[in-house]
């Protein structure tokens, strides 16, 4: 599995004293990706049952667009009208959604911000184990599966790079294929956590002070996020707005009720020491 190579690189960091304090401060990102690739082990499929129909007619109820062939989800309707500008900028703001976190991250690190990177890695890695546990209560289809495939569940489909492939066809290389073909569960798409991961950064810009350009920025790049994923059709808008209420609320549980526990302001003053 990929998150083994990962354990292997982060202890051989944490063996060697120049690179330890490095390792340590990574290890939210290590829980996360490890967090993730073990997700494979027990796929949500086999927890609860899958939602394909239910809520793609949701979301044809909530946010149908009427046209004179019937009514079509936001998703569909794209698929019907998209520019190359629209695909290229697509694209842009997809391939933001960790690297950019990621970045930020390691911004605050080099800063010497160290409790600020700290609570911003935590919260990051805790909104992601909450959207985690959505995944398991209430498995569901993306569009583009309903679109290809129908309404009836096959299990161990292949991922799609769905309405990113016209990104790729544009800059005349797989960008998404190579990432999207190794999607290992499609049925994970409530709540969208390509949703909460620009709006994490966005909060966590403004809470550490950011200049007012940086925070701009990254809410342009998050918006975009949420357009990208109706828009490409790997999410419903409800994805999307499930995705951004997990982070409201387990931002408000992190900073509000975790956080503000003697323990953990402990642990924090003690783990900011350590890195």
């Amino acid at each position: 599995m990929f998150s083994i190579k990962l354990i292997i690189i982060w202890a051989i960091l944490v063996a060697i004293k120049p690179t330890r304090k490095l390792a340590l401060a990574l290890t939210p990102w290590l829980v996360f990706a490890c967090s993730y690739d073990g997700m494979r082990l027990l796929p949500n499929y086999e927890v609860n049952p899958i939602d394909t129909r239910g809520i793609y007619e949701a979301e044809k109820s909530l946010f149908g667009i009427t046209t004179v062939t019937g009514t079509l989800i936001p998703g569909e309707w794209f698929n019907l009208h998209n520019c190359a500008f629209a695909d290229f900028m697509a694209g842009f703001f997809y391939l933001c959604w960790v690297p950019v976190p990621l970045g930020f991250a390691i911004y605050l690190y080099l800063k010497g911000k160290r409790e600020m990177y700290l609570r911003f890695s935590l919260a990051f890695l805790f909104v992601n184990l909450v959207g985690f546990v959505g995944y398991y209560i209430h498995p569901a289809a993306p569009p583009w599966y309903v679109l290809e495939h129908g309404f009836t569940p096959v299990l161990n489909t292949p991922g799609s790079v769905a309405g990113l492939g016209r990104f790729d066809a544009l800059v005349g290389a797989p960008v998404f294929h190579s990432i999207y073909c190794n999607n290992s569960n499609v049925f994970a798409a409530v709540p969208s956590l390509h949703a909460a991961y620009m709006l994490v950064a966005t909060i966590y810009a403004i809470i550490s002070r950011q200049h007012k350009l940086c925070i701009g920025i990254f809410a342009f790049i998050c918006m975009g996020i949420w357009w990208t994923a109706v828009y490409s059709t790997h999410h419903y808008i409800i994805d999307v707005l499930l995705g951004i209420l997990t982070t409201i609320v387990a931002l408000l549980i992190l900073e509000r009720l975790l956080l503000r526990t003697e323990w953990a302001k402990h642990f924090m003053a003690q783990y900011a020491k350590n890195i």
